[in-house]
């Protein structure tokens, strides 16, 4: 017999099924609450709420543990390749030498964008943030393949929008870098896989092309692995959302940009740099801010210590901290904001108060000390998480929509306005 929870209203009893996933969660399935008993839940930030059953990504918050489709995240960041990961999760399983083999061809074939597109660029401003031309420019690709944006695609059209968009993502955010800093746009080579083309097109100039430092390219293929997918968090629930309505993949993954582009979520390794420049700019008295974070009548905050989910060590920070300190060593980078992360990290580590509280670095720590590493500016930092959520944002749109339960997301409220309130003319109102 199925697991039930009763729920008691003036006395009356009702009970609701219990939905068990594979690694033993519990979900109160309340999705008849409101019909039954003329209730419904209050749960700001759907925190303790699910909107959907998965089979993409699992993460254990309190264990510290985070698979892409079963596979634990540490073997995924040794052995993987960022094109391997995200073969993975849109398609529930790694892929055979040939459909690797054909799946980065196509990212290839399709890395180029249309001349007509380059134009939009010319009516940007300069100063125009990187996240929002990402957003708007992919939205746009929709009205290029209008036959990929019916309500209802086949299997083999969701698998071209998917391609477009992978392939297409990182020619754009290199193109608005390019124009951020008032440069010419470096297109995409054949010869260069996923990760190096995009360095190429981010720092190579017209007549010199970028020289590839193998921990360069290391370091930054483990950054798009791990930010690949995070189960239900706010950019991906939003193109789950959107999607819901029957929107069209490019109008969805374009909501989920401006939903990263937030700094409480993808801005988050950009406040790790501006916390360090912060830090550095009052003479670099690491102590003084711990001490600040530390005292309960000021409210400060160390970017890029603990994590919302993860109550234990980020599983990801275990695996990219090592990335970073390979790349400082190996580029011997004398930056005063570098060394102080460094100061900064080991500080933390050492202090009981941090230990007991489980407050360690996390990935977004180690994210933002890699790119200013590598030389991307921090504007361009949610851009670069938007590529390597593209997978993680796909598989789960496409997901949704492969699904027989999907059905339009509408949440409810608990109304806490005035009561009846009648119009009164403007003549009249004081």
């Amino acid at each position: 017999m199925s697991e039930l929870v009763k729920l008691i209203i003036d006395e009356k009893t009702f009970e609701f099924p219990v939905i068990t996933g594979v690694e033993n969660e519990k979900a109160i399935d309340i999705s008849t609450l409101r019909k039954t008993t003329g209730y419904i839940t209050i749960d700001n930030g759907f925190a303790n709420t699910g909107s959907c059953k998965s089979a993409i990504t699992f993460l254990d918050g309190e264990k510290g543990i985070l698979r892409y489709r079963g596979i634990p995240i540490e073997q995924i960041a040794e052995y993987s390749t960022f094109v391997e990961t995200s073969y993975l999760l849109i398609y529930g399983q790694l892929p055979s030498e040939k459909q690797l083999a054909d799946f980065s061809k196509a990212f290839t074939l399709h890395a180029p964008i249309h001349n007509d597109m380059k134009k939009f660029f010319e009516g940007y401003p300069q100063s125009g943030h990187p996240m929002g031309i990402l957003s708007a420019m992919v939205c746009s690709l929709g009205a290029y393949y209008p036959e990929l944006i019916k309500p209802e695609p086949s299997t083999e059209e969701i698998d071209m929008i998917a391609v477009e968009l992978m392939a297409k993502v990182r020619t754009i955010c290199a193109h608005a870098y390019k124009k951020s800093i008032g440069k010419p746009f470096i297109e995409p080579r054949e010869d260069l896989q996923y990760v190096p083309n995009f360095l190429h097109m981010m720092f190579s100039e017209p007549n010199k092309d970028y020289i590839m430092i193998p921990e360069v390219v290391n370091a930054l293929r483990t950054v798009l692995v791990l930010h690949a997918d995070h189960e239900q968090n706010c950019s991906t629930s939003t193109v789950r959302m959107v999607g819901s309505s029957w929107a069209n993949l490019f109008a969805s993954i374009s909501a989920g940009i401006c939903a990263l582009w937030g700094p409480l979520h993808g801005g988050a390794n950009q406040e790790v740099i501006e916390m360090l420049e912060e830090i550095h700019n009052e003479g670099g008295d690491i102590q003084k801010f711990i001490n600040r974070a530390k005292d309960s009548n000021d409210t400060y905050r160390l970017m890029g210590f603990g994590h919302r989910v993860y109550k234990n060590y980020d599983p990801r920070a275990k695996i990219i901290k090592q990335r970073a300190h390979d790349l400082l060593k190996k580029l011997g980078i004398k930056d005063p904001l570098l060394d102080l992360a460094v100061t900064l990290e080991e500080a933390v580590l050492k202090d009981a108060y941090f230990q007991e509280r489980k407050l360690y670095p996390n990935v977004d720590f180690y994210s933002g000390i890699i790119y200013k590493a590598i030389g991307i500016p921090t504007t361009m930092f949610p851009v670069m998480f938007a590529i390597g959520r593209m997978p993680g944002w796909i598989a789960n749109w496409k997901e949704m929509k492969e699904s027989t339960d999907s059905r339009i997301g509408r949440p409810r409220q608990v109304y806490v306005g005035k009561k009846m309130n009648d119009y009164i003319p403007i003549e009249k109102r004081k």
